[in-house]
């Protein structure tokens, strides 16, 4: 059996440290009846294969963040590496996700999720129960506020939906959005009722990433989940709903080290990469590559 290398060959451990960051990946969340979410589980995979070109460069300057990746500290990220997850063993999986990030949140440190299609993100923000209120900003070209699909009511249509039901979920940033999908007039309607602030990908073009962070409170605690389908096909074309007019590179990093200036990043996770979708492994490059800005965000924010 092939073992995976880990994120940008970071250690799996700190031995007499507490690490500040930790990586895991999940494959599978809740997969609706007869549906196949393989190829979603394969993604963590290949971002971490896409990392090792990176790997012996950690103490290089990244112009991304100005500095090197731990600002001349110790290493202090860890990859712990897949949860055991099955495919529609979907209570399963979810007990899985939520105990873990609840582990990680206990050492303490911020759990940075690889999913996986988007249902893992449901209890990956079910694990901050005991760690808020916080607020979650979703950087995706859907808002998922379905109530159910295909009689599931934790699946990758849901999440946002299921957050908002959370009792230490106090608040909700959408951003991305564009074209048709995931959402009828229902879904936009419950949405708005709970106070989400939807921000579109043309209203970040014009005005740029302070568009989303002005509805985050200063100080806030605050999840990140990002789909990759929120950024542009150009640049990620690995994904299974491809959908021209996305956010660039340059927005998604600059949302991340905005908010890692004006609130904290209690967690994070990264999810629908299709890697059967990828072009020459640029999605799995530049998904890579928001892995090492979030990093450096948190590291940064005190």
């Amino acid at each position: 059996m092939t073992v995976s290398p880990l994120f940008l060959g970071l250690p799996d451990s700190l031995p007499n440290r507490t690490p500040r960051t930790v990586i895991f990946g999940a494959g599978h969340g809740s997969t609706y009846p007869a549906k196949d979410s393989s190829g979603h589980a394969l993604a963590a995979d290949v971002i971490r294969l896409a990392s090792q070109e990176d790997a012996p460069l950690i103490d290089h300057w990244d112009f991304d963040l100005g500095g090197p990746l731990f600002d001349g500290k110790p290493i202090s990220c860890i990859d712990a590496g897949d949860i055991p997850t099955a495919m529609h063993d979907n209570a399963g999986n979810r007990a899985a996700i939520e105990s873990k990030t609840r582990d990680i949140l206990a050492m303490p440190a911020v759990p940075i999720l690889l999913g996986g299609d988007c249902s893992v993100t449901i209890p990956f923000i079910a694990g901050f129960a005991d760690h808020g209120p916080v607020w979650v900003l979703q950087i995706d070209a859907h808002i998922d506020w379905r109530d159910e699909l295909h009689g599931e009511r934790f699946g990758y249509s849901s999440p946002m939906r299921r957050a908002s039901e959370m009792l230490h979920v106090a608040g909700m940033v959408q951003v991305g959005l564009r074209s048709v999908g995931s959402a009828g007039g229902a879904e936009i309607e419950a949405a708005q009722a709970f106070g989400s602030h939807l921000v579109t990908a043309r209203e970040i073009h014009a005005h740029g990433v302070e568009a989303a962070l002005r509805h985050i409170p200063q100080g806030a605690h605050v999840v990140v989940t990002l789909d990759c389908d929120s950024l542009d096909p150009s640049i990620m074309p690995g994904v299974a709903a491809r959908t021209p007019g996305g956010l660039t590179y340059t927005q998604a990093i600059d949302l991340i080290a905005g908010l890692g200036k004006r609130a904290r990043i209690a967690g994070f996770d990264l999810v629908e990469l299709y890697p059967q979708a990828d072009i020459d492994s640029l999605s799995a490059v530049t998904a890579s590559r928001l892995l090492v800005n979030v990093i450096g965000a948190i590291v940064r924010q005190g």
